[in-house]
């Protein structure tokens, strides 16, 4: 933008100068203020105790500031009410593309996954198996692999599992309870919440996670992950990148304590490639040929 200036002297032109200097160099952040979702694990909640929290801290230690939060339930109206007013800066992880938002590159890549006991024997590759036409399958309603089951009339031997009853960890853990107690046979959740929950059984109970990848028109099973920021703070978002970038094996090392599964990266531009460590959880992957981009 184009700014007139008085010129009195080299000292005063310097002066004014500095502070938009400061701004190129991200020194002018005071705060990050982070939209946090105050019971959301094994993403976030107020005792800082998700992955979010985790990457957000690394983010503002990167950029030498305070970590700060406004806290509101991520699904209740979050950007209208928060973000865009000001009483945050940063959702930590929207989906890549998400157009509420103005997003920064992604920075993880994970999938819904097929889980079922080691003990069945069973060898199921993707939902196009005909073997599940007559197991019993969980899934959380509304969500891509449910609506990719209804499209294959796989109907009756559904349960459902809502995403908003309950607390977090009864959203999070009952299907997966309810698989090792043989209510169902198998289940289709999001990669990062089974993922976590596997991890803490540390093997008490075998399960084996298959990740499903591809998808069909408009039912995609994986997805990039961004940080957020309200449209138009492009500075907010090339420091972002900036600190991602530089702190990119931080951040996947938490990814991976969590035991969220994770896929390459689909972006053109990517963040510096790590070795794909997915910690202590085995994570089985069955590419498919599909000539659709996963997003």
């Amino acid at each position: 933008m184009n700014r007139r200036v008085v010129v009195l002297s080299g000292f005063v032109v310097a002066m004014m100068l500095l502070p938009f200097a400061g701004q190129a160099l991200g020194n002018h952040i005071t705060q990050l203020k982070v939209c946090g979702d105050p019971d959301n694990l094994p993403f976030s909640n107020k005792k800082s105790e998700g992955f979010e929290n985790k990457i957000a801290e690394v983010i503002a230690k990167e950029l030498g500031t305070e970590l700060t939060y406004f806290w509101w339930p991520h699904q209740r109206g979050l950007v209208r009410r928060a973000l865009r007013p000001g009483l945050c800066d940063v959702m930590i992880s929207i989906p890549q593309g998400w157009d509420q938002v103005l997003w920064t590159k992604p920075y993880y890549r994970s999938a819904y996954v097929l889980i079922y006991p080691k003990n069945r024997g069973l060898q199921i590759k993707s939902l196009d198996d005909p073997i599940l036409k007559r197991l019993k399958i969980g899934v959380y309603i509304n969500t891509p692999p449910a609506e990719a089951l209804a499209s294959r009339d796989i109907r009756t031997n559904v349960v459902g599992y809502s995403l908003f009853d309950g607390s977090t960890n009864e959203r999070s853990e009952k299907p997966i309870q309810d698989l090792i107690g043989g209510k169902i046979d198998i289940l289709v959740d999001w990669g990062p919440m089974a993922g976590h929950v596997v991890k803490q059984l540390n093997g008490s109970s075998p399960l084996e996670v298959v990740l499903l990848q591809g998808g069909e028109p408009g039912i995609p099973f994986t997805f990039e992950f961004s940080m957020g920021v309200k449209e138009g703070n492009t500075a907010l978002k090339a420091e972002l990148e900036e600190a991602i970038s530089k702190r990119h094996a931080e951040i996947r090392k938490i990814l991976e304590d969590y035991g969220v599964p994770l896929l390459p990266l689909l972006a053109r531009e990517q963040f510096p490639k790590v070795e794909e460590k997915p910690g202590e959880v085995l994570y089985h992957r069955f590419d498919r040929d599909d000539p659709l981009p996963s997003y």
